[in-house]
């Protein structure tokens, strides 16, 4: 199995922790994030990963030479020269995902317990073209599902945008856990180039295609974008650990 870790952000909002450090490699109990995430992959069957860096690229690339790429295959995808953001940085790795088959993609910020393998087998039962992982929380921005779980559409809370893909009388709001179960086709499917979000265009193949939600809501799940998430996050592991 296969799977790519999004680990070029600047991290800008952990500083100054990401002043002199990327935010892949910010400690969470004395754990980096990249590496709780890489374990938890590997944990679910996942042999082969390719991450992409951008800022303090080298700091990256040495940590996973010391820890001998945790024993499995993992390659780096540079954007040391363009940040590309989230489409742009799946598109420019397309070159890995050579099996045809399905593959995760996960924000190196994002930590959980939520089952990804169950979430892979649920992709493949669907045969969806993306599986999207979705909870209920507070948010400024939600993707509507309609009550097949199909992705209907987009809303920003504080801006009032929405952007409607399926014309639905009734959708749910959920809000997205950056984790996504892919299709190695839609590669084939993607016009942009360069820097782009993968979120507009996921809009644009709902229109055709399945691009389903995964609801695990009663999971935990944090966001690691600030100093106070992060803390948030090392206290509930910590007590989480201790019961």
């Amino acid at each position: 199995m296969k799977a790519m870790i999004l680990a070029a952000g600047m991290g800008t909002r952990l500083r100054p922790l990401t002043n002199n450090t990327p935010k892949a490699l910010v400690k969470i109990n004395g754990v980096p994030m990249l590496e709780i995430v890489i374990l938890k992959l590997k944990a679910i069957g996942v042999n082969e990963i390719i991450i992409n860096v951008h800022y303090l690229a080298d700091q990256i690339i040495n940590f996973l030479q010391k820890k001998d790429n945790f024993g499995i295959r993992i390659e780096i995808s540079n954007e040391s020269n363009q940040l590309l953001d989230t489409g742009g940085g799946l598109k420019k790795a397309s070159w890995f995902f050579d099996d045809e088959k399905p593959f995760i993609l996960h924000n190196v910020d994002i930590i959980s317990n939520i089952d990804l393998l169950k979430m892979y087998k649920v992709h493949e039962k669907n045969k969806a073209l993306v599986s999207l992982a979705v909870r209920k929380r507070i948010s400024s921005r939600f993707f509507l599902f309609n009550n097949k779980k199909e992705l209907a559409g987009w809303k920003n809370v504080k801006t009032k945008e929405e952007i409607i893909t399926k014309p639905e009388i009734e959708t749910e709001e959920l809000a997205f856990s950056g984790i996504h179960i892919i299709n190695p086709e839609i590669f084939d499917l993607i016009n942009k180039t360069d820097k782009f979000s993968i979120v507009n265009t996921y809009l644009e193949l709902s229109k055709q295609y399945k691009i389903l939600g995964f609801d695990h809501s009663s999971d935990y799940w944090f966001d690691i974008g600030n100093k106070e998430k992060l803390n948030k996050a090392e206290v509930f592991l910590l007590n989480k650990t201790s019961c």
